[in-house]
C-alpha cells in the first residue's frame, strides 16, 4: 500500500497545489456524497496537474471539461465523478485492480494508494508512455501499463478484484466480466446510445459466475467507442 504523502518533481507544477487539492475535495467532491477516508485522502494527495496538458495545469482542479493529449485527444473524467465512482466501488487493501482507458493515469494513481497493485490499460500508446511517466515522478511502483484494444482487457494479468472503465459506453463488458475474480466488481458509465457522454454509473458484482448490476447515480465523462453494442436491425 502506497503512503498518501507523494513526492512530486521539483520545482512543483502548481505552487499552490496542495491548497487547490483540498478546496477541490471541499468544495467539489464532499458535496458529492464522497465520505470515504480513503478516497479523500489520495484525491488530496495526487497531483492532478500532472496528470494534464501543461497549458491546462491551472484548470487541473476545477470543474472545467479538460483533455490530454495523445494520438487523439482523449477527455478526462472530472475528479468528483471519479472518486463518487471510487468510493462505490469500495476499494480494499491488497486488491488487485484495472483501470481500462486509463489515459495518462490519474485515477490508477488514486487507486494505487488504496489496494495491491493496478494495471492502467489503453489502446493509445502515447497515453500509456505519460501515464509510466507519471507513475515514475510519483513513485508508485505497483502500478503498471498496458496498450491494448480496450475491449479485450487485460486477460494475462486477470483475474482482478475490480476493474474500472474509465468513461461513458454502451457497456458491452463481456471479455471483461470474464476477467473478474469469484467476486469480483466492475464500475462504469453505461449509456443507451453510442458516443453519449452522459449515461449512468452502474456497478457490476460477479457471484458463482454470474454478474448482476445496480445503478448508482447520474454521471457524465467522455464516450468510449470500444465498448459499442452491435446495432440492431428491425424488419
Amino acid at each position: 500500500m502506497q503512503d498518501t504523502e507523494l513526492a512530486t518533481s521539483s520545482p512543483a507544477p502548481l505552487a499552490s497545489s496542495a491548497v487547490l487539492r483540498e478546496t477541490m475535495v471541499e468544495r467539489q467532491i464532499r458535496t458529492f456524497d464522497v465520505t470515504d477516508a480513503g478516497v479523500l485522502a489520495r484525491m488530496r494527495a495526487v497531483p492532478r496537474e500532472l496528470f494534464v496538458d501543461p497549458n491546462l495545469a491551472t484548470l487541473a482542479y476545477s470543474d472545467a471539461c479538460l483533455t490530454v493529449t495523445g494520438a487523439q485527444p482523449r477527455e478526462l473524467t472530472a475528479p468528483l465523478i471519479l472518486a463518487r465512482l471510487l468510493k462505490e466501488a469500495r476499494l480494499c487493501e491488497g486488491e488487485r485492480v484495472m483501470v481500462v482507458a486509463g489515459a495518462s493515469g490519474y485515477a490508477a494513481a488514486l487507486i494505487a494508494g488504496l489496494v495491491g497493485s493496478v494495471v492502467s490499460l489503453d489502446d493509445d500508446a502515447i497515453l500509456s508512455a505519460k501515464a509510466q511517466a507519471n507513475f515514475s515522478a510519483l513513485g508508485l511502483n505497483n502500478v503498471k501499463t498496458l496498450t491494448a484494444p480496450l475491449a479485450l482487457g487485460a486477460p494475462g494479468e486477470a483475474p482482478f478484484d475490480l476493474i474500472l472503465v474509465d468513461g461513458v459506453s454502451q457497456g458491452a463488458f463481456e471479455a471483461l466480466f470474464k476477467q473478474l475474480s469469484a467476486d469480483g466488481r466492475l464500475v462504469a458509465i453505461v449509456a443507451n446510445q453510442a458516443g453519449a457522454r452522459v449515461g449512468k454509473a452502474t456497478l457490476f458484482q460477479s457471484a458463482d459466475g454470474h454478474v448482476s448490476a445496480r445503478v448508482l447515480f447520474d454521471a457524465s465523462a467522455g464516450a468510449l467507442a470500444s465498448f459499442a453494442k452491435p446495432r440492431e436491425f428491425v424488419f
